[in-house]
């Protein structure tokens, strides 16, 4: 099997500068992407995201009801035994939501696999950005790289995210900070540019 070649991009430093260059595997970076794939992957995360949280009251759970409204005859009007029931308003809900919905989906793991690749390869066509490193312990610091980058809503991945930088990210909706370990398709097709420092780079190719 022939060697699989290898793209090269930039290595910036914080001010935007270029330092150094990196070569990327195209077995992670390079591979013919499979949108169904990402569909799918993207569809998975946010399915399980869902929380079960919608429910309705039966009508043994509604309140009131246990007197019967009219007498049963002579009335003219329909018998009623219960203001309880689904026709009332106010009354129980018949086949709502119980509390208890499962939404989670799957994926193989050949499939999801398929789908990172596919939306790196994305990215590393239109949207990387390789830094040297990322220092930055205030917000505002932050702020200043991504403006330095002309970076709006980016993810950054990082090796092993510290304490100090997970604050200063914190507190910017536009960017989200994650580890090599938990970086997912939905992240990286939802931002505009990926960030990635060199250390996080040469761990995401040791793992995939």
């Amino acid at each position: 099997m022939a060697e699989s070649k290898k793209l090269t991009v930039d290595v910036v430093n914080a001010s935007g500068n270029k330092v150094s260059t990196v070569d990327l595997n195209s077995k992670i970076f390079g591979v013919k992407v499979n949108n169904h794939a990402i569909y799918e992957a993207v569809k998975l995360y946010n399915a399980n995201k869902r929380q079960a949280t919608a429910k309705t009251k039966k009508r043994s759970e509604v309140s009131g009801g246990g007197k019967k409204p009219w007498r049963q005859k002579g009335t003219g009007r329909a018998r009623a035994g219960s203001t309880r029931s689904p026709i009332w308003v106010g009354g129980g809900t018949v086949f709502g939501p119980k509390g208890v919905q499962n939404f989670k989906l799957d994926q193989n793991r050949k499939a999801y696999d398929l789908a990172l690749r596919s939306s790196l390869s994305l990215k590393a066509n239109n949207g990387l950005i390789v830094l040297e490193d990322i220092k930055a312990k205030k917000s505002k610091e932050v702020a200043k790289l991504m403006k330095a980058l002309k970076v709006t809503k980016g993810l950054i991945v990082v090796d092993k995210a510290n304490k100090e930088l997970v604050l200063a990210t914190n507190n910017i909706k536009s960017i989200k900070l994650v580890d090599v370990a938990h970086i997912n398709v939905y992240d990286v097709m939802n931002a505009n540019h990926l960030l990635m420092t060199s250390k996080a780079l040469k761990a995401l190719e040791e793992v995939r």
